[in-house]
């Protein structure tokens, strides 16, 4: 089996980017609910692959991308945090990278014995820049102006960890490959968006 888990595990304290051996410390509900099921599911024997993934977002459903699109459309000024860091990565580059790992077990040193990845996009920006990066995509009449602010500006209930960079090295040394930068799968996500009939 493959099972998704998130950054959250991580309370962001850490200098540099978590590899799969630090010690995860969650800051909510949501990480330490997503921490037991890796555990729950490494305690079983099952023969499965957890793939710790972050910022994940789409050309459809609810998440971040398509809430920059409405806003973006309904006000003059967006606000968006600027000291939270990670890796926005595209529901369809999880999946491509899953079938691709399903379809060649063999052609990395891990095949598919049970074992815990990191798995982003290439590269890192803040939820600013990744708002801003949207805008831009966007080529709106009037965009609106994207404003950076801190944390401590945008009180949420749950508390969120400034750093979420998660290293893909040894994703990439087990399965020979990585996933391509945040910035140019946003780009075509972009255009199903645009153009949702489209066949990529």
């Amino acid at each position: 089996m493959i099972h998704y888990s998130t950054d959250y595990v991580f309370d962001g304290s850490k200098i540099g980017a978590y590899s799969e051996d630090d010690r995860p410390c969650p800051m909510g509900e949501y990480g330490r609910s997503k921490l037991e099921g890796e555990k729950r599911i490494l305690a079983s024997g099952a023969r499965a692959l957890i793939l710790r993934t972050s910022w994940v977002y789409g050309s459809h459903g609810r998440n971040f991308l398509l809430t920059i699109l409405r806003l973006a459309r309904e006000r003059p000024e967006l606000r968006i945090v600027s000291d939270q860091w990670g890796a926005p990565t595209s529901a369809r580059q999880i999946a491509e990278a899953s079938a691709r790992i399903l379809a060649h077990p063999g052609s990395g040193r891990a095949g598919l014995d049970p074992g815990l990845y990191h798995m982003t996009a290439s590269g890192l920006t803040s939820w600013h820049g990744f708002a801003q990066a949207i805008v831009d995509r966007a080529h709106l009449t009037v965009p609106p102006a994207v404003l950076p602010i801190s944390t401590a500006e945008y009180p949420t209930p749950a508390r969120r960890p400034l750093n979420s960079a998660l290293s893909n090295e040894k994703f990439a040394a087990a399965f020979g490959f990585r996933l391509r930068s945040w910035e140019e799968e946003l780009s075509d996500v972009m255009l199903e968006v645009r153009h949702p009939n489209a066949v990529s």
